[in-house]
């Protein structure tokens, strides 16, 4: 038990930076093609608080504890009529999470790698192993979220490389997303696909 709550504690601000960030890019690319909806929710703010689903951070909170942290915020609202190309600028949106994602993880990587042997001696260990977690934390949401499953990012960048009439059609799953989610999601069927591909990008950062 002691274990357990010792992960959580240091799971919590890599945890909830990573989706912050994530929900905020995805805001400011929003904003940058047009659409204010975002910043007038108040959504264009580092508090996580704003950015918080409850199930999707109990999901990740429990599968980064396993190892492989997967999960998702609460999306941040867009308006596609503001876009003046809807379809390409909602796929460059929902790339924008994804991609700020993979841009901590290796950012995080590069430091670990310069600075975490020397620390891992040190008072500062849980740095270290916070580090760990955020490099994880970061490259799994980033693959968890390009599933081409709704509400997931991945769908909607789906929507915009489909002709516009399979793109018509596959959105019509959209009511049944979440639930598909969550059955692939605990009878651990996503996993078959998703944590080879989060292994070898770990692999790549932290070897």
């Amino acid at each position: 038990m002691n274990q357990i709550i010792s992960q959580i504690a240091l799971l919590i601000v890599p945890v909830l930076l990573s989706i912050t960030v994530h929900e905020v890019c995805h805001g400011y690319a929003a904003f940058f093609f047009g659409d204010p909806t975002a910043k007038m929710a108040g959504r264009l703010t580092l508090n996580p608080v704003k950015h918080i689903d409850p199930v999707g951070l109990l999901v990740l909170f429990i599968t980064g504890i396993a190892g492989m942290a997967i999960g998702w915020a609460k999306p941040v609202p867009v308006d596609p009529r503001y876009f003046k190309k809807p379809r390409m600028d909602m796929m460059w949106v929902s790339l924008a999470g994804p991609l700020s994602n993979l841009a901590l993880a290796v950012v995080t990587a590069f430091v670990y790698k310069q600075f975490g042997g020397a620390l891992s001696q040190t008072f500062f260990y849980p740095l270290v192993i916070m580090a760990e977690y955020m490099i994880m934390i970061n490259v799994g949401l980033a693959v968890f979220n390009l599933i081409p499953i709704h509400p997931l990012d991945g769908s909607h960048i789906m929507e915009g490389l489909l002709p516009l009439k399979a793109a018509y059609a596959y959105s019509k799953l959209q009511p049944y997303g979440f639930m598909i989610l969550l059955v692939l999601i605990f009878t651990r069927a996503v996993n078959v696909v998703i944590f080879p591909i989060i292994s070898a990008i770990l692999s790549i950062l932290m070897k």
